[in-house]
């Protein structure tokens, strides 16, 4: 369910009648207090009880004509009992003639959710939020409200997986893949229209072809059987028609991500990597999400061993809204998460996201210290941590799959973080690390901004990669 709990249908049946929502002050967020030793920060924008909407200082807006507004309202009025959700064309009536965050959004915003309604509070939270963000992170240019706002629609209101919000993934996703598919596009190509069956020269070909794009001599062989093995059910052997059960084979080959039991609040996520994957934006990207989303979330600063880790975390925590855990350098990590537990627990948190070190500067033993942590947060909360989520960077190729397997064999992964798709020829690890260790990708990194971490889907992947979706 979206941040709109009340919300339970989107689009069709009955909305409710034009009540538009008042505009009332509301705290943006909670961050909660610091516990222990923790380090105190200042309260970004986000994190502070925002000001009226309506008062924020913006380039002056045109007024409306009592026209423009009635053509607006007629048409999001329209748009929204269609009978399905068409976020980009109710973003495009809500910032029709409108260029800056400021009163006229404000008021299209609050009379789209009472149409939807929306409580009142939370309608208000949503405005005020995403204008402190707007502000916080200078958004000025219009394209940029607008991808804003629409990622956040899209998790407020639960439409992530409607067919537009997957249409408008799945063509991110072919341009993050764009090096890797090409890596694939000239052999593959020449490989589907050669004529013939698929005989060792065939077998030969595709092998070097997936050796090229990095997913490593163990994965191929394991996936060169499962392609034979296939194309004999599928009765295919000519090279013509291979396609298909390449396509087939890689939409299935990737395992569904497991909803993880979590028989009392707060669930708690335990995130390793080494350095440099991009662990600490994908902690923010992750807390932001589930900002959206209406749940109350805690960064724990688990990575006690540099101090730029604890301090990027503790900003971070203040421009997304969720609250933080940290203490001194050098602290025990195992009491930090003990103690951020103990926090979440006391003071009604649904989410822990808890950082590890990706290298020690001492002698002690990075996976025993990982094991540690587990023993400790498992004897605070029972079930917990609830699930083990390594980052890795694609652009990394193999060096990402031996990774894998020391996380995997020291404390159990649960699901991988791909960051950094968008810039590497090397997609093809996603595949060596789904065959090899039979671990789910939950989410992806197509770029830098928040909204560029994205769930995984194998069948886009696939479609993406072979270029079947174009």
């Amino acid at each position: 369910m979206g941040f709109f709990s009340k919300v339970k249908k989107l689009w069709g049946g009955n909305v409710a009648t034009e009540t538009p929502v008042e505009a009332t002050p509301q705290a943006a967020l909670e961050t909660g207090s610091q516990a222990g030793q923790a380090v105190e920060v200042e309260p970004s924008p986000a994190s502070e009880p925002a000001a009226e909407p309506d008062l924020i200082t913006q380039p002056e807006a045109k007024p409306q004509t009592a026209e423009l507004t009635q053509a607006w309202r007629d048409a999001l009025s329209a748009s929204l009992t269609s009978g399905r959700a068409k976020i980009s064309e109710w973003l495009g009536i809500l910032l029709s003639d409108i260029s800056a965050t400021g009163p006229d959004l404000w008021a299209r915003l609050r009379f789209l959710f009472a149409t939807l309604g929306a409580p009142k509070a939370e309608a208000e939270a949503f405005i005020a939020e995403f204008n402190a963000w707007a502000t916080a992170m200078n958004l000025q240019k219009p394209e940029d409200i607008r991808s804003e706002l629409r990622y956040r629609l899209v998790l407020a209101l639960d439409l992530e997986q409607e067919q537009e919000e997957r249409t408008s993934l799945f063509k991110k996703l072919t341009k993050g893949l764009a090096k890797t598919k090409a890596r694939f596009a000239s052999g593959l190509g020449a490989l589907f229209g050669r004529s013939g069956g698929l005989d060792d020269g065939f077998w030969d070909e595709l092998e070097e072809i997936f050796i090229t794009a990095d997913m490593g001599s163990e994965a191929t062989q394991k996936l060169l059987g499962n392609l034979k093995t296939r194309a004999r059910t599928m009765g295919v052997t000519e090279a013509s028609r291979f396609r298909e059960v390449l396509s087939a084979e890689l939409e299935e080959i990737f395992p569904l991500l497991k909803k993880p039991k979590v028989a009392s609040a707060p669930e708690v996520v335990m995130m390793v990597g080494v350095n440099g994957v991009g662990k600490t934006t994908t902690i923010a990207k992750l807390a932001y999400r589930a900002r959206l989303q209406g749940r109350k979330v805690l960064i724990a600063a688990g990575d006690t061993f540099r101090a730029a880790a604890i301090g990027q975390l503790e900003i971070w925590a203040g421009r997304v809204g969720a609250g933080i855990f940290s203490k001194a350098e050098g602290a025990d990590p195992a009491a930090v998460a003990f103690e951020a537990v103990d926090k979440a627990q006391r003071e009604g948190f649904d989410l822990v996201l808890l950082d590890t070190a990706g290298r020690l500067h001492t002698k002690v033993n990075l996976m025993e210290e990982l094991r540690k942590i587990k023993r400790v947060l498992e004897k605070k909360h029972p079930g917990a941590p609830h699930r083990v989520v390594l980052v890795i960077d694609a652009t990394t190729g193999q060096n990402a799959l031996s990774q894998t397997k020391l996380f995997h064999e020291a404390v159990g992964v649960d699901e991988i973080v791909l960051t950094k798709l968008d810039g590497t020829a090397k997609g093809g690890v996603m595949v060596s690390v789904a065959i090899t260790h039979k671990l789910p990708i939950s989410f992806i990194g197509l770029g830098e901004k928040m909204e560029d971490l994205r769930p995984f889907v194998g069948e886009d992947f696939a479609k993406a990669l072979l270029g079947d979706g174009d």
